[in-house]
């Protein structure tokens, strides 16, 4: 008897393919009372609403071959098809399919903002693929929940190409993330003011297609501690175990502080692969916090382009509460909040316990901060005196205005000099006591730091010509990331690698989607 997940042929049409029977998230309450739009839904995970298909004009704008094949199991064909174009637009759903939205709640900016959840996207189902991988397949910008509070569900193409971009882009950097599958647009209209400024433009509607295990952020926990629905955070706290972190028992009565310790320190390495990478996520609030360590929802998303450690990717942001260098600690506040959602479920001793995992989150994760910047300057063993050395690079780069991205892949090209000490950045690339080769050092360096990432100009040039029908730059710049680490002839042709033209440092990015 063949088995869920078992390996098979890539599927070449949608007749084919098929979402799991069996979705997990069909344990845990859903809200069944279809399409109204609520502010107050209690008790329930999900509520089951369908999604609103796009209408007018739809065509594909791009689409991840490396998600189609290798999560999805799906002929890179497929992409060719209309019937697919008609999935990603809400057209067409596959057999199996079981539509709902998250609740959730959060804090923005500092402060708790009671119930969120998901307002213009559909989790359609979970699909096993042959590798025994269980995916959670969801639309965003499908129209309406019982979550859209105010907003017409929709998501224009500026914001869904960025979303498709990064999300992919971060995969092959190496950076954990959900994914993305495709991307569509409509001549569907809708308004948005893009800088909050009183000036609302027209834009196209777009959806994108997105993976991910799960969906849960922090304040998925957050919402039911709030608002005293205690029996549904126990359950959903004993779900996530029992589905995420397979190495605790659900026995064990010590099972959610464990639960706790693994979400902060998968976190915290996430934060450390967005500081090696100069990735600014623009917008940590806990809603936008996955519970399995993944970066999710790319909206003002930024990476530095000349080193700021004040670099704010969000032009909404103008406190800087979400600066590059601001990150670790604010995410360590955003675990903090987690902890206190934790709490109705722990024993006065195991709050104790919680306090003391706490007290020690910014030494962990400064450290693995500082090991990630030892192995992008080629150091294998951390020594006494390195923090204050990748400190003096920095500072360096920031006196200087070097470009991040191309001043730590050009360092691999250094040389390593004769000399006994580390005191100077550019000499303090070790090949280390052991013997290792020049070349051995050099390897390792160019595998963490990459010739390319999805800087803002780049993103802004594509949207433009999307926005004209000319997906050209798109798909390119996709294909392009999808080997960020290694030297492409056209890429440098066009400059992708290069400081940004001096008209880039005007451009703005706004929460606005």
């Amino acid at each position: 008897m063949k088995m869920e997940g078992e390996s098979s042929p890539l599927k070449r049409n949608l007749t084919e393919w098929r979402f799991s029977q069996y979705p997990k998230y069909i344990l845990l309450p859903i809200d069944e009372n279809h399409d109204q739009i609520k502010s107050n839904i209690k008790n329930v995970v999900f509520s089951e609403v369908t999604p609103r298909p796009l209408e007018r004009n739809i065509r594909l704008v791009c689409a991840s071959q490396d998600a189609l094949t290798n999560i999805l199991d799906m002929d890179p064909d497929i992409a060719n098809r209309e019937e697919f174009t008609e999935f990603i637009a809400g057209r067409k759903l596959p057999y199996g399919a079981l539509p709902v939205a998250h609740r959730y709640g959060g804090h923005q900016y500092g402060l708790w903002v009671g119930q969120l959840g998901d307002g213009r996207a559909h989790i359609l189902g979970e699909y096993v693929n042959r590798r025994g991988e269980r995916w959670q397949v969801q639309l965003k910008g499908s129209g309406q929940t019982p979550y859209a509070r105010v907003h017409d569900g929709r998501a224009v193409l500026r914001s869904a190409i960025r979303e498709m971009i990064a999300s992919e882009a971060c995969y092959f950097l190496g950076i954990p993330t959900t994914r993305a599958v495709g991307l569509v647009v409509s001549d569907e209209a809708i308004v948005r003011d893009v800088y909050y400024n009183g000036c609302p433009r027209r834009e196209r509607a777009a959806v994108v297609l997105r993976l991910s295990p799960n969906w849960f952020r922090f304040g998925s926990l957050e919402i039911l501690s709030r608002t005293g629905e205690i029996a549904v955070l126990r359950q959903l706290s004993d779900f996530i175990i029992k589905e995420y972190f397979p190495d605790i028992q659900l026995s064990d009565e010590n099972r959610f502080i464990r639960m706790f310790s693994e979400i902060a320190h998968k976190t915290l390495d996430l934060v450390a692969k967005w500081q090696g990478l100069g990735f600014t996520h623009g917008l940590l609030n806990t809603d936008n916090m996955s519970l399995i360590g993944l970066t999710v929802d790319f909206g003002p998303f930024g990476f530095v382009d000349s080193y700021d450690g004040g670099y704010v990717s969000n032009c909404s942001d103008g406190e800087g509460r979400y600066a590059l260098a601001k990150q670790p600690d604010v995410v360590v506040w955003n675990i903090g909040q987690l902890a206190n959602a934790l709490k109705p479920l722990l024993t006065s001793s195991q709050q104790v316990h919680m306090s003391h995992i706490l007290k020690t989150l910014d030494t962990y994760c400064k450290n693995k901060i500082l090991e990630t910047f030892l192995m992008k300057i080629g150091l294998k063993e951390e020594q006494w005196g390195d923090e204050q050395l990748v400190e003096k690079l920095l500072d360096m780069m920031q006196q200087t205005g070097a470009d991040f991205t191309a001043t730590f892949r050009q360092l691999a090209e250094v040389g390593v000099l004769p000399v006994n000490s580390r005191d100077c950045a550019v000499t303090a690339v070790d090949a280390s006591s052991s013997g290792m080769f020049e070349d051995e050092r050099r390897r390792r360096m160019l595998s963490v730091n990459p010739v390319y990432v999805p800087r803002n100009w780049l993103l802004h040039e594509a949207i433009v010509d999307a926005e004209q029908d000319d997906y050209r730059k798109v798909r390119f710049l996709l294909e392009v990331l999808r080997n960020p680490f290694e030297v492409q002839p056209e890429a440098e042709k066009r400059g992708f690698s290069a400081q940004p033209p001096q008209w880039a440092y005007a451009l703005k990015i706004s929460c606005s989607s």
